[in-house]
């Protein structure tokens, strides 16, 4: 469903990503891991076009994003900082993202008592806190009901039951089959939500693949213990 080929990508002198390969499986719930500055952030805003690769192709669904922007439509996503206008409710956020989609919004009520924002939804975004802008942004990447979720750390900033209820969300989502990428670094959440594994560090792929598999190549039955092993080795 995604696959990104041959990917260069530089910040002036610093070379982050040369001939990075990566292939997305449909269907399936892939976790990126690695350091900080491991470009796991920057291989999430390639896919969305947020940021641009020096050479390379990203497909989506069989559309190369470089010459078809339509692929966006199939993608919702949860930014690890959300940014809005401040001056906006969330109200009228939504509904400034509904228009600027030209879609319908799905199960929007369910969400918002999912994420607990019954109380919310007229007060400004600049007035929020930082564990309420994030339940925004996971109402924005949710409501649409789209086949493919990328997810930017989703648990950041969150209390323990908007957590939990945020991480029941996800797994229905799993359940239905849709495609999604995530950034975590909640061990916990990876056995539990994860199929698959892309191990990053300084660009470079260090591992890709199921957790099954993973454990079976690093001799680990602990994840935390698994990730170590691949940096040490």
């Amino acid at each position: 469903m995604i696959k990104l080929e041959n990917i260069y990508k530089s910040f002036g002198n610093r070379i982050l990503f040369e001939n990075l390969n990566v292939h997305f499986e449909a269907n399936k719930t892939t976790a990126i891991l690695g350091p900080n500055a491991s470009g796991k952030t920057t291989l999430i805003k390639i896919i969305l076009g947020l940021v641009r690769q020096n050479k390379g192709r990203v497909f989506v669904n069989g559309k190369d994003t470089l010459k078809d922007p339509s692929y966006r439509r199939f993608i919702g996503y949860m930014p690890q900082i959300p940014e809005f206008p401040e001056n906006l409710t969330i109200k009228e956020i939504v509904n400034m993202v509904k228009n600027l989609r030209n879609e319908n919004l799905k199960n929007f009520d369910e969400l918002v008592e999912i994420l607990n924002l019954s109380n919310e939804l007229n007060k400004k975004f600049v007035n929020l806190s930082g564990g309420t802008k994030q339940k925004v942004g996971a109402l924005l990447a949710f409501c649409f009901d789209l086949p493919i979720l990328i997810l930017d750390e989703p648990f950041i900033g969150l209390d323990i039951i908007s957590a939990y209820n945020l991480r029941s969300l996800i797994m229905k989502e799993k359940e239905k089959g849709k495609t999604i990428i995530y950034i975590s670094h909640i061990i916990s959440d990876l056995e539990e939500i994860a199929d698959n594994v892309i191990f990053l560090n300084y660009g470079n792929i260090l591992f890709n693949g199921s957790l099954i598999e993973l454990k079976r190549k690093t001799g680990k039955d602990k994840l935390a213990e698994a990730m170590l092993c691949l940096l040490n080795s």
